[in-house]
């Protein structure tokens, strides 16, 4: 195929599925920006790895920070000699301020997907959660509306986070890339429909070499998920050899890591389109790969980090695998979850992540032992000066937007991370893995004001940041009360109450499900219907 019919294509394809996608409604929650806003007297947790220091005011004009300033000490009264009022206010005494979360695996879903939930549904997730900035890994739509959305959000015409277009470069809703000239072809269209970055799955090597070198002629950011189905000839270490930045989830790592074999220990009825055979599988793949302090553990970990590399790990996504139960009777289903993103996440052939075919004891025992390996490798390699960054893949696997991205700070922390490297690891180093590190990622003059408040301490329990919150005791009254929440979120200084987003959010799931005849509270696994006949 020519490279100009190829563009034709690629073209009408693009126009296609803008077309169908579903339209984001103009900003309505969020306040601001001002002139001057002031945050009084919060607890700041900086992102940068400082311990939290307070109190202090932070002055945001116009959409910056420009003042950091101690007020004062624990225990004591406020200093006198405060920065002047601001056009808004947020007495912030006895809460807690962080950077805003950097998502750096997001897809935005439409109605006309299999998850049937509307972009404005996933990014007020997002910003209920206090996700500021959101890297975009590929939808339906295609690259040139993603980034339609993301200058409509960088310009706060719309209620979402700020969005880093990284579309994919081949298979999925990009079309097929059948040799290197279609390869390099490809990549120059991505940047013209306005990609930041690309994501890569897979493909033959030519074509996947062609591809990153031209994404690096490009000036565009790389990473790829390594699909199986390539991981023989492109597991992360050849990636990483040719220029890729940074790597999803784990697959290509374990393969790098093999000592005894090329290819992993596949069953004989082995079928890559069952999924339930993919994820099976999947889970014993770690305990084939040579094993920490190995030599070639060694060798790996020591040629990535010499090399600069990225790990975004999503340990969320996949902690269904390890207790199935537990995930889809998570509490935030009942009021958070669309009845259609339920739908897609219940047992079904047809639905890519919903591979509960029979999925029990040996399946989740083996993924838990997978679990251990992997979060040993993802630990040291944060310990050794790797970047590691947070993402969740919403809306697959039982994970909910939002939801998915507090998991995964749950994880990492599970892996050996402290609180406040795991709050590093949510701001500062998704920033630095984005290349936007000057802009956004720390609480420090100069930068975007994005932020998040919250009353409750993050550090001493980061299931306070859930929108569904966290129950605990209170000690006046002897019962349970539900506390945590973001208390305020504010992205390039635009003000959004927390309350709002959460309240919008359960009324948008409690009208659906009116719509559709579904009962309140807990969704059914067997025997429902969400057919609108």
């Amino acid at each position: 195929m020519s490279a100009r019919i190829m563009a034709l294509v690629a073209a009408v394809f693009t126009m296609c599925a803008a077309a169908g996608a579903q339209s984001v409604p103009a900003r309505a929650l969020g306040e601001g920006p001002y002139d001057r806003l002031v945050i009084r007297g919060a607890t700041v947790i900086d992102g940068a790895g400082a311990p939290p220091f307070g109190p202090a005011d932070i002055v945001v004009e116009d959409g910056r920070i420009t003042e950091i300033v101690a007020v004062g000490a624990p225990g004591l009264p406020m200093k006198e000699d405060r920065p002047a009022p601001g056009a808004r206010e947020i007495d912030a005494e006895g809460m807690y301020v962080m950077p805003g979360f950097i998502n750096l695996h997001g897809h935005i879903h439409n109605k006309d997907t299999g998850q049937g939930v509307p972009p404005d549904y996933i990014f007020k997730l997002w910003l209920a959660h206090g996700i500021t900035s959101v890297r975009e890994l590929g939808n339906d739509a295609g690259a040139a509306w993603t980034a339609g959305v993301a200058r409509r959000s960088a310009k706060n015409e719309i209620d979402a986070p700020t969005i880093y277009p990284y579309p994919v470069f081949r298979g999925w809703t990009a079309g097929e890339v059948d040799s290197a000239d279609e390869a390099r072809d490809r990549i120059r269209q991505l940047k013209r429909d306005g990609a930041v970055g690309v994501k890569f799955f897979g493909a033959p090597e030519e074509i996947l070499w062609a591809g990153l070198e031209e994404a690096k002629k490009q000036n565009l950011k790389t990473t790829m998920h390594h699909a199986q189905l390539d991981v023989a000839h492109a597991d992360v270490m050849d990636t990483s050899a040719h220029g890729l930045g940074s790597m999803e989830h784990w697959y290509g790592l374990p393969e790098a890591l093999f000592d005894d074999r090329t290819l992993q220990d596949y069953p004989l009825d082995y079928n890559y389109n069952d999924e339930q055979h993919r994820f099976e599988n999947a889970g014993k793949l770690w305990k084939q790969a040579a094993g920490p302090d190995s030599k070639r553990w060694e060798e790996v970990m020591s040629t990535l980090l010499e090399r600069g590399f990225s790990i975004v790990p999503t340990f969320s996504i996949y902690s269904s695998s390890r207790d199935w139960m537990r995930k889809r009777r998570a509490e935030w289903h009942d009021e958070y979850t669309m009845p259609s993103l339920w739908k897609f996440y219940a047992p079904d052939r047809n639905a890519h992540g919903s591979y509960w075919f029979d999925w029990g004891t040996e399946q989740e025992a083996a993924w838990k032992e997978n679990y251990r390996l992997w979060m040993r490798f993802i630990e040291e390699y944060k310990n050794r000066g790797g970047k590691v960054g947070v993402g969740e893949d919403a809306g697959y696997i039982y994970s909910t937007y939002g939801f998915g991205f507090i998991e995964e700070m749950e994880m990492l922390r599970e892996a050996g991370f402290h609180p406040l490297e795991v709050i590093n690891a949510a701001t500062l180093q998704g920033a630095k893995i984005l290349g936007v590190e000057s802009e956004t990622g720390s609480i420090q003059v100069g930068k975007r004001a994005d932020l998040v408040i919250v009353k409750e301490n993050p550090l001493a329990n980061l299931k306070t940041l859930y929108a569904s919150g966290h129950i605990k005791l209170d000690p006046e009254t002897n019962r349970p009360v539900r506390v945590g929440g973001v208390d305020y979120v504010v992205k390039k200084g635009v003000v959004y109450e927390g309350a709002r987003l959460r309240d919008e959010i359960k009324t948008m799931v409690a009208a659906e499900k009116q719509r559709l005849g579904v009962a309140p509270g807990p969704m059914p696994i067997v025997d429902f219907d969400l057919s609108e006949d």
